[in-house]
């Protein structure tokens, strides 16, 4: 979870789908907005399209508590899947309530085929404190949650 200036956070999930429609679901705008956050938080203004570099925003709001939370950033790199394999990677950096952008941090999905099917990890790598990568590991495995039931 360590390197030698900041925090990173790893997940991997296996998938009973094919690749692509692994891809698609963690690239395609359509296919985002219908399970990317944590539990508890609906999507209120968002555009999210990874299937090529550039600029991405997403503000979420908590169902309860009406907090809203934004986060943006530039999808980088963009490899669709080839013989099984593809890799989307983007900055990532909150907003703080007079929208200024905070630190800056860099997550990846890659998409491999396994032999039943897809793998996704997600890396999100350069969070500044421990307690950020805390913070976003609890937020990606409640997302990751919500992409579990959007492939189900």
């Amino acid at each position: 979870m360590k390197d030698s200036d900041s925090f990173d956070a790893d997940f991997i999930r296996d998938y009973p789908v094919a690749p692509d429609r692994l891809w698609q679901a963690v690239t395609q705008p359509d296919q985002l907005m219908q399970w990317f956050g944590p539990e508890g938080v609906r999507q209120v203004d968002c555009a999210m399209d990874f299937t090529a570099p550039g600029p991405w925003h997403c503000v979420m709001e908590g169902r309860e508590s009406g907090d809203r939370f934004h986060v943006s950033g530039q999808v980088t790199s963009v490899q669709p899947p080839r013989e099984g394999a593809g890799r989307v990677s983007f900055t990532w950096a909150w907003h703080d309530g007079s929208g200024a952008r905070g630190a800056e941090s860099f997550v990846t999905f890659e998409v491999t085929r396994t032999d039943t099917g897809a793998r996704l990890t997600l890396t999100h790598r350069g969070l500044t404190t421990l307690e950020a990568a805390q913070s976003h590991s609890r937020g990606w495995t409640s997302t990751l949650l919500c992409l579990d039931r959007h492939l189900a």
